[in-house]
């Protein structure tokens, strides 16, 4: 989201749960378009919010899986707050080979980037997009 609009809009990744270590096929298939996870951290909802993030003062939650739509709900029911579910396809345990397993990530990366473009448009070149509510 950052690399394709910019800093102009703040925009934080978060799950039902927190303390993993990114998927390394992420990293991999992230890195082939120059975002960096290797850094990254991921953290459950109930860390963003122990960290000072107020759910309440986001416009939108993109849930991209079941459980994350069910938490989302579940933190949301009084916010005026909307929460998108986007089907991606859950590429961990797919393929059998390294070659596989990369393209169904890559697949999973696509399909992300297909939604963000469908809502929010093109990709800025220089990734300074003002987002519209």
């Amino acid at each position: 989201m950052k690399k394709f609009y910019g800093q102009r809009s703040y925009v934080q990744s978060a799950g039902v749960k927190g303390e993993m270590e990114i998927d390394g096929f992420s990293i991999a298939v992230c890195k082939e378009m120059d975002v960096e996870l290797s850094r990254h951290r991921t953290r459950s909802f109930d860390e963003m919010e122990e960290w000072g993030d107020d759910l309440g003062s986001f416009d939108l939650i993109v849930a991209l899986s079941p459980a994350s739509q069910r938490r989302a709900l579940e933190l949301t029911r009084y916010s005026h707050l909307d929460v998108e579910y986007w089907p991606i396809l859950d590429p961990t345990g797919l393929g059998e080979t390294r070659a596989a397993k990369l393209e169904k990530y890559r697949e999973a990366r696509d399909q992300i980037i297909d939604h963000m473009t469908r809502k929010w448009g093109a990709p800025m070149e220089s990734g300074a997009l003002a987002m519209g509510k």
